[in-house]
């Protein structure tokens, strides 16, 4: 069964603040540099608002922050993974969707009125992320529309993403949606088999496909047992995507 939390429990789990330590590591700064968020900024601007944020470790199952909170951040994956998920009426733990390294999250806080994260950040395992400064964002784009107009292009392509990923969701059958889901871990799709790694437990996967983790798990093993993944703990491998998608048509 899917995990069952109320309001209260969740919110006792403790949220990490701030940690002053700096952000010099150089990989992670050029990650940060090649974001659609950040690479139309000069690099003067750039290094100035990095001076202004703060790098935090979460510890695993560690929470960033809790749904309805004010937002004065938003973050950068600089290692480890984040899980986002929203808590129902009836206190079903909803799984939305995970952050891996040089992806951003929050950011659409930066236009929010008011600003107020929509769901809960969980660290899956330690993770490092950058919390930046909302305002000191917002101070960048308002002198250089150049700046606005890289973080609109972003936002644009999140909400493609988003429609497709609601288009997944509007699928009436399950193993329609886990099919879909797999063929969309494919580096190029259906044109191509390969290896994948489901980027979180299959529990939550199976709770981002809005299935049971038992639902979840019957699909796979009939996948399995037909030949069309062959699984290894959280890695498939799919020879024959067309395959693959073909039975979901």
């Amino acid at each position: 069964m899917m995990q069952i939390q109320t309001a209260e429990t969740q919110y006792s789990q403790p949220i990490l603040v701030a940690v002053n330590k700096p952000f010099d590591d150089e990989n992670g700064f050029q990650a940060l540099c090649s974001h659609p968020m950040f690479a139309a900024l000069g690099s003067q601007d750039l290094r100035h608002l990095v001076r202004q944020s703060r790098r935090l470790r979460l510890g695993h199952h560690q929470l960033l922050y809790r749904q309805d909170m004010p937002a004065h951040h938003f973050f950068f994956v600089i290692s480890g993974r984040l899980r986002l998920y929203r808590l129902d009426s009836s206190g079903i733990d909803r799984t939305l969707d995970s952050v891996a390294p040089g992806d951003c999250f929050a950011e659409v806080m930066i236009y929010a009125d008011p600003p107020r994260y929509a769901c809960y950040a969980e660290a899956l395992k330690a993770s490092d992320v950058l919390m930046i400064p909302v305002k000191a964002y917002q101070e960048l784009i308002e002198r250089n529309p150049r700046y606005a107009q890289a973080a609109l292009r972003h936002y644009a392509q999140r909400a493609v993403s988003r429609f497709h990923d609601l288009e997944i969701m509007t699928v009436q059958s399950a193993r329609d949606r886990l099919i879909r889901y797999l063929i969309d871990l494919l580096p190029n799709g259906a044109e191509k088999g390969g290896e994948v790694e489901l980027p979180l437990p299959k529990c939550l996967v199976a709770s981002r496909l809005a299935m049971q983790p038992e639902t979840f798990s019957r699909i796979l093993a009939d996948l399995k047992a037909n030949g069309l993944v062959r699984v290894n703990r959280s890695k498939l491998l799919i020879s024959d995507p067309q395959r693959l998608m073909a039975i979901s048509q």
